[in-house]
């Protein structure tokens, strides 16, 4: 008895299992197999934003639409395949496969190709239907390799079908010979413009499921054995693509291995669920903390750090044009006090030094790091006879640049960006509206004081 054989019937012989453990089971898997099979093809959704999504149905931090939308897209293609296998008198269908991809793609769109001309080629990616245009892929030593042709496709497919449902009828080869067969040949024909890896893992769970075995999961971290393993088998079939479609079990003798020991990692953690004990695996830790790193590394990369170049930048699309308008408005203020004025102020040793206006941007470009931390003061003194005499009227907007953001503080409102980022026009108007409505309200309360 071999071990997958010995596995199996561990794990059969603990049927049945409580619903509460079945259930942490299948969130398990679910989670697992939609990050792992979408995380080969290139998503960039985490693990925990794959979580927020799909459990929980949120977004978790920044996440490219495209990337949500074919998770959630890959979560229903799952269980499309589980409800499809519950029928093992329905013999697997091209119908089925190409409403799957459907499932997955969710629209048709345009895909744009580099020629080696350097000429861009555009052609429309049809979700459910067969490619139009051939599809090949370079190989790490730079060779082409070249799946089955658009004409070669729909007959390659018909003869897949008809040849795995009597191959499972007939019973002769293991659920996982069968399945890793089927995966070889179908990747083989890659039928698809797009989604033939995850329509092939897919299809594995599929056919595994019909004979009462668990899904399997191939995981990302192993990418690059699981296509090593592929290309492996290729060699020893042969590069013609009818050829690699009609594959024998021992020509792929490698990636059947590969498979099997997928399939052991299933039965093993069924069996430990099943015995009461902690399904997360010995290296779950040094996964997510591996994650965490990854994700760490992506959100410091976008990080735009304190420079000369970032406060100038900063200064031209917002500080000067924030000081310019609030000037102008101050001159409306004249009718009440004979002085308004706005002036940049530069703290020192001996207090601050008042930088006039009119210098205040040669200033800044000159020598940038000088200006680190300053303050605009916005004052109004000297009051005319319309208004009863007090004290000057004075507000500050304060700035000050960090090492990874900034900070605008309008009198006591705390606002900070990250650099690369500048205020939109609503919040520039919003923080002189601010200031304005101050003053008025100050003004407001002498008149009605008098």
């Amino acid at each position: 008895m071999n071990k997958i054989e010995s596995l199996y019937q561990e794990w059969q012989s603990l049927q049945p299992i409580s619903q509460e453990v079945q259930n942490k089971i299948d969130q398990k898997f679910m989670l697992e197999f939609n990050y792992n099979s979408n995380h080969i093809e290139g998503n960039t959704l985490t693990y925990g934003q794959t979580e927020m999504l799909l459990i929980f149905d949120k977004v978790d931090g920044n996440a490219k639409m495209h990337d949500l939308e074919e998770m959630k897209a890959s979560n229903v293609g799952l269980r499309m395949i589980q409800e499809e296998a519950k029928d093992t008198d329905r013999p697997l269908t091209e119908y089925f496969i190409r409403e799957l991809h459907r499932t997955l793609l969710r629209e048709n769109y345009i895909k744009y190709r580099k020629l080696e001309d350097g000429s861009i080629t555009t052609s429309t990616i049809h979700a459910g239907q067969y490619k139009e245009q051939p599809n090949t892929v370079t190989t790490q030593t730079g060779e082409r390799f070249e799946y089955a042709s658009p004409e070669e496709t729909p007959a390659l497919m018909r003869d897949l079908i008809e040849w795995y449902n009597q191959e499972e009828t007939a019973g002769i080869m293991t659920p996982i010979e069968l399945a890793s067969l089927f995966h070889y040949r179908y990747i083989r024909i890659h039928p698809f413009d797009d989604g033939n890896g995850r329509i092939s893992r897919l299809l594995v769970n599929f056919i595994l499921l019909r004979a009462n075995y668990p899904m399997i999961i191939v995981r990302s971290d192993e990418k690059d054995k699981y296509l090593d393993t592929l290309n492996t088998c290729d060699i020893a079939v042969g590069l013609i693509p009818s050829d690699g479609a009609h594959a024998n079990l021992e020509d792929i003798q490698p990636f059947v291995d590969y498979m099997t020991k997928c399939l052991e990692r299933a039965l093993t953690l069924r069996i430990k669920a099943a015995k009461g004990e902690d399904i997360e695996e010995k290296d779950d830790w040094k996964k997510k903390i591996k994650l965490l790193k990854k994700e760490a590394e992506a959100k410091r990369k976008g990080i735009i750090r304190k420079s000369a170049e970032e406060i100038i930048k900063i200064s031209d699309k917002f500080i000067i044009p924030f000081a310019q308008r609030i000037g102008k408005a101050m001159h409306e203020f004249t009718n009440f006090y004979n002085t308004c004025l706005i002036e940049a102020r530069q703290s020192n040793n001996n207090g601050y030094e008042r930088i006039p206006f009119s210098s205040f941007t040669e200033n800044l470009h000159n020598n940038p790091s000088k200006y680190e931390k300053f303050y605009f003061t916005i004052y109004m003194k000297n009051p005319t006879t319309l208004i009863k005499a007090g004290e000057m009227e004075e507000q500050f907007v304060y700035f000050q640049f960090d090492d990874e953001e900034y900070t605008i503080t309008v009198n006591d409102t705390k606002n900070t960006y990250r650099y690369g980022i500048i205020p939109q026009e609503n919040e520039l108007e919003k923080f002189i509206n601010e200031i304005l409505n101050k003053f008025i309200s100050s003004i407001q309360n002498k008149i009605m004081n008098e």
